[in-house]
């Protein structure tokens, strides 16, 4: 037992867990600029071996472009579009690189967890939270694939529910890496586990469903791009010159309105948001006298989130303030979970 407990290194394992974080926040951002440049069905299989490297001959190109050509994206719009293989490849590069980092995140994962594992350094209780995370870490991959499916035959997008699945699973894989490297400094530091308080599960679960309802947005192409293509709604706080847009179909019922039309589901991320700052206002009130250092990071990511929103859609979302506003909601949720865990260590 003391040579066991010797080996044992919380704080190196919680270091490993935040590299493998950032790594997942980098994955996130390539994949919203992948969903922007409608790269996502350039690659038609799923190789998680050979599709390491990309095409190496103009042979293995010509091959790769054919395969495209067969799928609706091609035949109805970018075909018609004048699509070279020039063309090709750029949006290639996009989904190829998208893939490398998740076999790179997997790689920085599973690697380090089985040499930790092997020289008995984690510490008791959490071998079952660090494999469930592998798991999940391979789920992602697996639902990327299934997202990826729905684009191929008979639609010329992938299904924005699968889309919204892939971002959601990767968004709660990094939450709970978030929280398991917390927890595993808490460890080190001979502090007390933290529990998660109903603020922080009101927090967390509201944050979620305004970046689900994110992904909607992007999947259904829901926000405005220049030169046309996506909803028009190019102007804040009004949508078509009214508060509420004209245009909802709700012959399909309110569920499928909510979750399914470009104009409700627009219109819900939009002022959903205002709720999120309003509740996180009050966690960070909470924050302030216990850690002032996480009351002050959730400020600055929901105010930074906020203006990155507005801005994206006055632009008509241009692709590198679209990439910010991604980028500052995965941060916005990792500033979230930092204060709920601190909120929850302080009152356990």
């Amino acid at each position: 037992m003391t040579s066991r407990a010797a080996s044992v290194r919380p704080l190196a394992l919680a270091c490993w867990l935040f590299a493998v974080a950032a790594l997942v926040v980098i994955m996130i951002v390539v994949g919203g600029i992948t969903r922007l440049t409608e790269s996502g069905l350039s690659i038609t299989e799923w190789r998680p071996v050979t599709g390491a490297l990309p095409p190496l001959s103009e042979e293995q190109w010509q091959s790769e472009f054919a395969a495209y050509q067969q799928i609706p994206q091609f035949t109805e719009v970018n075909g018609p579009a004048g699509m070279t293989l020039a063309g090709f490849k750029e949006i290639f590069f996009w989904e190829w690189f998208h893939r490398l980092l998740g076999r790179l995140v997997g790689l920085a994962y599973g690697l380090p967890l089985a040499w930790f594992w092997f020289k008995r350094m984690i510490p008791a209780g959490y071998l079952a939270r660090l494999l469930g995370l592998l798991a999940l870490g391979a789920l992602q991959g697996a639902v990327g694939w299934w997202m990826v499916k729905s684009g191929l035959t008979h639609d010329v997008k992938v299904s924005h529910l699968r889309l919204a699945t892939h971002l959601g699973l990767a968004l709660i894989t990094l939450a709970l890496l978030i929280w398991a490297a917390l927890d595993l400094k808490a460890v080190a530091r001979g502090q007390a586990q933290a529990g998660l308080t109903r603020l922080g599960a009101i927090a967390l679960g509201a944050l979620a469903i305004q970046l689900f309802f994110g992904a909607l947005v992007a999947g259904l192409r829901a926000g405005p791009v220049a030169g046309g293509g996506w909803l028009s709604a190019d102007a804040w706080p009004l949508m078509q010159g009214c508060l509420f847009p004209a245009g909802v179909d709700w012959t399909q019922g309110a569920a499928h309105a909510l979750f399914g039309d470009p104009y409700l589901v627009h219109f819900f991320h939009r002022w959903w948001a205002w709720l999120v700052v309003a509740i996180l206002i009050v966690l960070a009130r909470q924050l302030r006298p216990i850690e002032r250092r996480a009351s002050l990071a959730i400020h600055a990511a929901f105010g930074i989130q906020i203006l990155l929103g507005i801005a994206t859609v006055w632009s008509g979302t241009a692709i590198w303030l679209a990439g910010l506003h991604q980028l500052t909601g995965a941060l916005l949720l990792v500033a979230t979970v930092w204060g709920a865990h601190r909120l929850g260590q302080a009152k356990a």
